[in-house]
């Protein structure tokens, strides 16, 4: 609020986020100057309370961070033993054989891990170095300098009422001012949106592209545990509606990841990623694993798909974009915690020697650089054409070109294909509802599948309702006159945890927002086909609460 009075504190570094690129950051700051000022400002009610990743990690940005991370007893400790990859169809299932896979795609030497608890590891390894860390401290607004660059962010602003209106226990939050501030915000931070529109940082990148990523936690049957074995699969239930596939992770006690991602350039609008979930467990394959199990977590959250053609400027006057706040996850490998752990150093690195040699507030462009010509370009250029391709020509055509053009980087370094554009935004790929069909879906049986509150209640998200709504309308009136009326209201079925709802009839229908279920995945921001919905943050602590995801 303009009037609010508030404190300030003076920062080295603000760091908003901590995920896997914050609190490498904060880490090799420390490493490089252990009297750096450092802080990191989290809005989960405790570090990884909002983290939710596949996961298999890739641990060479952790080897070269914390070398000897598995002695300070790092919760990395069930190495993949075993991969397969298969195309499904409604009954049956192919096998793609390893051997024909690059060897980018092979995951020996890899984990699988919680990055929730990864991040909780790394949080005690930069406490330990003397950075400061605040959970439940949402950052609402950046804060401008006379220049024109950002020196801060106001966080931890508390109690108002749901007109936005300061409550009788209201708090206007603190200034944290830096002489650089990253943004290691996740998928489409709401900063990072900003920051990119503010600075025109994507002016000659393609459109950023994403996908919905839905996670379960399941306990198995022992006799049907295996241990480090990690499986992909695609095809059906998506069939041509739309690209995706699923992830099938079994880490140790027993417990399975289940997961699925739907890309969200889909055109059909009555397509319903939750449920192309849900309808996903029943295939044989999976169903037989899950069989006299029980679901225990359930999270989901949007993923960057642009890759190295999507990736904006990543430094700006005063700061500079982290990890999936500037969107480094390799698709073909649904990886990116070993490349946002790469941008947290890469920042650190040139925020130190930017304030060594007296500088504050400018572009750090050797950190752009870096991203750029470091081992995140290596990882992330030979891969840049297999959503492009996806996208435009479907699965079997991804697998044959794609495959190819993989192998044709990793054997001589370079792509006959150049470098594919995207084209169309997500939200500018949905298409009208007159053109397309209702897709039927089966009822959750409530064993292997779930309806959508159920599941979120295994999200444990929480919000405090007095507060004002975190998902804004640009337009109110776009709800009806555009999502509804034009596109069959695709709102309530893109979000993974229903906050969108269109109740009554004719005259009588309206729009409504149940914001206290908001897992924090974003799909709204990018999907909605009038950019009508932009999601902000809620006041700190809120959302989910994911405890080993």
């Amino acid at each position: 609020m303009a009037d609010a009075t508030r404190e300030t504190m003076e920062y080295d570094v603000v760091i908003v986020g901590a995920g896997p690129a914050g609190l490498s950051a904060a880490i090799r700051l420390k490493q490089l100057d252990p009297d750096r000022e450092v802080v990191v400002l989290e809005k989960g009610s405790e570090v990884g309370a909002h983290i939710l990743s596949g996961a298999v990690l890739d641990p060479c940005a952790l080897n070269q961070l914390i070398p000897d991370w598995k002695d300070k007893g790092a919760p990395i400790t069930v190495p993949v033993r075993q991969d397969n990859f298969y195309v499904l169809g409604e009954a049956g299932k192919m096998r793609l054989p390893n051997f024909a896979m690059p060897p980018l795609m092979h995951n020996h030497g890899n984990y699988i891990v919680s990055m929730g608890n990864v991040c909780r590891w790394l949080a005690e390894q930069a406490e330990a170095l003397g950075v400061e860390i605040f959970p439940g401290m949402s950052c609402s607004e950046l804060v401008f300098g006379e220049d024109g660059a950002v020196k801060g962010v106001v966080a931890g602003e508390f109690g108002k009422q749901a007109d936005g209106t300061p409550g009788p226990a209201y708090e206007p939050g603190m200034e944290l001012h830096g002489k650089y501030v990253f943004l290691s915000e996740g998928v489409r931070g709401s900063l990072s949106k900003q920051v990119i529109a503010k600075y025109d940082l994507a002016q000659r990148a393609e459109p950023q592209k994403y996908g919905l990523g839905m996670k379960e936690i399941w306990e198995i049957d022992p006799d049907k545990h295996r241990e480090g074995t990690v499986t992909h699969t695609m095809g059906w239930p998506l069939g041509k509606n739309a690209g995706g596939g699923s992830f099938i992770y079994h880490l140790d006690n027993n417990q399975v990841y289940v997961g699925f991602v739907v890309h969200l350039n889909y055109a059909n609008p009555y397509l319903f990623p939750y449920m192309e979930f849900q309808r996903f467990k029943h295939h044989p394959m999976v169903a037989e694993l899950l069989k006299g199990g029980k679901r225990v977590a359930y999270g989901a959250r949007a993923i960057t798909e642009g890759g190295w053609q999507s990736l904006p400027k990543t430094a700006f006057p005063g700061g500079a974009l982290l990890g999936c706040s500037a969107g480094l996850v390799n698709v073909p490998r649904i990886k990116g915690n070993h490349n946002a752990m790469y941008s947290g150093m890469h920042a650190a690195e040139a925020a130190h020697a930017a304030i060594e040699a007296g500088r504050a507030g400018d572009t750090l462009s050797d950190y752009d650089r870096a991203l750029r010509s470091g081992p995140v370009a290596k990882d992330l250029k030979p891969v840049r054409n297999v959503k492009p391709l996806w996208s435009r020509h479907g699965l079997m055509a991804s697998l044959g070109l794609g495959g190819l053009d993989m192998w044709m980087n990793n054997l001589f370094g370079f792509s006959l294909l150049g470098t594919l554009r995207h084209g169309k935004s997500d939200a500018e790929a949905t298409g009208k509802a007159a053109t397309f069909k209702p897709i039927d879906y089966p009822k959750p049986d409530g064993t292997l599948s779930f309806d959508r509150l159920t599941n979120v209640s295994f999200s444990m998200t929480n919000h405090e309702e007095s507060q004002p709504s975190h998902l804004k309308l640009a337009d109110p009136d776009k709800a009806l006159s555009v999502d509804w009326e034009q596109y069959a209201g695709p709102s309530a079925r893109y979000c993974p945890a229903g906050v969108y709802e269109f109740v009554g009839e004719g005259a009588e229908r309206r729009f409504q927002i149940n914001f206290q279920n908001c897992v924090h995945c974003k799909t709204c921001d990018i999907k909605d086909p009038a950019l009508n919905i932009t999601w902000t943050t809620p006041q700190g602590g809120d959302g989910p609460n994911y405890p080993n995801m």
